[in-house]
């Protein structure tokens, strides 16, 4: 048995049947319910069980809530309350002399690293301070740091040769766990004893610290003196520069 349409009610033949939107409709009958352009699967919408075109299809906007005497009871209780709660607060802090800062999350991570960090900075000075001899309690933890920090690094290890120089550095005094960082002295560049080999370089190298040397391939280091498996000691001949330099970079000659 064949169905009706749902625009004009006639009987619709397979043939010509369109089903959509839960109903049946002649290929002629199912056009837009505003501007009746013909429509098919593709490009129809549909909006409650009838179809419209892209530019006639209903615009749906949000409904307003009506005010009910619920409604308005709920919204005067909400003013009431924000009014007491801003009167309580204004009278725990009158006369404090400044301006209520809301504790939003942010606000309480922010306290929460600083609380932390005043933690950790306070054991750091009881543990220095606990650690400290009786003649170095005076000194402010910050000064210690920075000469600490000021303190020059050593490249040179324990096993190396020792070379006479015209002004000596003084060298650092230790006090049970506090190092006394001695004062930077400049210290003259000048060739080690007599005795060195002659080394020829291989490889350009540029200092990396005060205390290397520069030089280029094919320059002739003299006065050199190994000071372990990976530097050496010596003299560069071009530019009478001395100081430390690795050992893979140049050969015996």
């Amino acid at each position: 048995m064949n169905p009706n349409c749902a625009r004009c009610g006639k009987i619709v033949y397979p043939t010509e049947k369109v089903n959509c939107l839960d109903k049946f409709w002649h290929k002629a009958c199912f056009h837009c319910e505003t501007c009746k352009m013909t429509l098919n699967m593709k490009n129809y919408k549909g909006y409650e069980k009838t179809p419209y075109c892209n530019a006639h299809y209903p615009k749906q906007s949000f409904t307003m809530v009506a005010d009910t005497p619920e409604n308005l009871r709920l919204k005067q209780q909400s003013e009431l309350q924000s009014q007491v709660r801003y009167k309580e607060e204004f009278e725990k802090n009158k006369g404090k002399g400044f301006s209520v800062v809301a504790d939003t999350p942010e606000l309480q991570r922010i306290k929460k690293t600083q609380d932390q960090i005043s933690n950790i900075k306070y054991h750091e000075e009881f543990e220095k301070s606990r650690m400290a001899p009786s003649g170095g309690e005076g000194m402010e933890p910050e000064r210690r740091d920075t000469q600490e920090q000021q303190q020059p690094p050593h490249h040179i290890p324990a096993s190396a040769p020792v070379y006479q120089q015209p002004q000596q550095q003084p060298v650092a005094q230790s006090y049970g766990g506090y190092k006394e960082p001695a004062a930077p002295v400049s210290i003259p560049r000048s060739a080690p004893g007599g005795g060195g080999k002659r080394y020829r370089a291989v490889y350009d190298y540029s200092a990396a610290d005060e205390d290397e040397v520069s030089f280029q391939d094919g320059d002739t280091i003299v006065n050199v003196q190994q000071i372990d498996d990976g530097w050496m000691y010596g003299t560069v001949e071009r530019t009478g520069d001395t100081g430390m330099l690795p050992a893979n970079y140049v050969e015996a000659i």
